[in-house]
């Protein structure tokens, strides 16, 4: 669907007074059903120590009840953030994000620099400042930081070394992908060579749009970098720690996975492979497991590489898990 269209099927809430659209970063921040954790959020952008000019846009992608919204209006209308604040009505994670890049791209025409960060995250207070001075001290395309959960139960803090909640690295510098846009900031340049919709409308209920935009920025010959010091923090409830939601984790990477590699996949046979190669993870996960468990003496954290091996194999067979459709989402 076309730039032009979307823009017609979304509702503009509000813009800041004396808005400066000349400026060279645009934080994007897509919201559904938290409310409560987006003022924390806003907070925490609005707390940045930087003397860079810079704007927001944050998304409200359910139309019906709409409580985001206003929150996102409190902080524009007073002066607090200056930026827009808009409806996405088709839900799904990934309209949200496009619904936020598009709006940045087209009404901030000078910007260079787009970030994002998720409702339910909290930026520290150089974040924003670490994350350009990478882009425009590294000359890469692509910057990446870690978010580090915050668990509600303070019991599962064991959890941080698991590969749903762990950063992807640990030291500054360049690197091959980064795999979530929760922490990231993106160069015009990139959106300019992709196209539109940025974010694959195939992830939308599934998720991994963001791994697959950056699966396909790295095939293009764009460079990655990696800040440790650009740091976010994920609010992680208690109803994210119980075992079943981490199997389903990890089953939704898996099929992530699985769907990245099928698009690639040019011709029958090369998408034959990808298949076979889907099922034959299953039994190799459990060396895997093996090697895991006896080095972090934790089954949970262990057994991520054989859930995420049958949710590939699972995606083959077309049994997948919707984590982002509304009715999957708890209030």
């Amino acid at each position: 669907m076309s730039t032009e269209l979307a823009a017609v099927e979304r509702a503009w809430v509000t813009t800041s007074p004396a808005l400066d659209c000349s400026v060279e970063t645009v934080i994007c921040i897509p919201s559904f059903r938290r409310p409560k954790h987006l003022r924390l959020t806003l907070e925490s952008v609005a707390a940045q120590s930087t003397e860079r000019g810079f704007a927001v846009v944050v998304v409200e992608n359910d139309a019906a009840r709409c409580e985001s919204a206003p929150v996102a209006a409190e902080f524009l209308n007073s002066g607090r953030l200056r930026g827009i604040c808009i409806v996405e009505p088709r839900q799904g994670n990934c309209q949200a994000i496009n619904a936020a890049f598009e709006t940045a791209l087209e009404a901030f025409p000078n910007a260079k620099n787009f970030l994002m960060i998720d409702d339910d995250e909290v930026a520290a207070p150089d974040w924003l400042g670490r994350m350009v001075q990478a882009a425009e001290t590294s000359g890469a395309d692509i910057i990446g930081g870690p978010v580090w959960p915050d668990f509600d139960d303070k019991h599962k803090g064991g959890l941080k070394r698991h590969p749903a909640f762990a950063p992807a690295y640990h030291a500054s510098g360049p690197v091959p992908v980064i795999y979530g846009c929760g922490n990231c900031l993106i160069r015009r340049v990139v959106f300019e060579r992709l196209g539109s919709p940025a974010f694959d409308l195939r992830f939308n209920f599934l998720g991994g749009g963001d791994h697959d935009f950056f699966v396909r920025a790295r095939r293009a010959g764009f460079r990655f970098f990696w800040v440790t010091e650009a740091t976010i923090s994920e609010t992680v409830p208690s109803t994210r720690t119980n075992l079943g939601w981490i199997v389903r984790r990890g089953l939704r990477i898996g099929a992530i996975n699985y769907h990245i590699e099928r698009k690639a996949a040019q011709t029958v046979w090369s998408r034959a492979a990808v298949k076979a190669k889907m099922f034959c993870l299953v039994p190799f996960s459990l060396y895997r497991f093996t090697r895991i468990v006896l080095r972090e003496h934790q089954a949970v954290i262990a057994m991520h590489p054989m859930v995420v091996a049958i949710g590939s194999a699972l995606a083959v067979l077309g049994i997948e898990p919707q984590p982002y459709a509304a009715s999957k989402i708890a209030s």
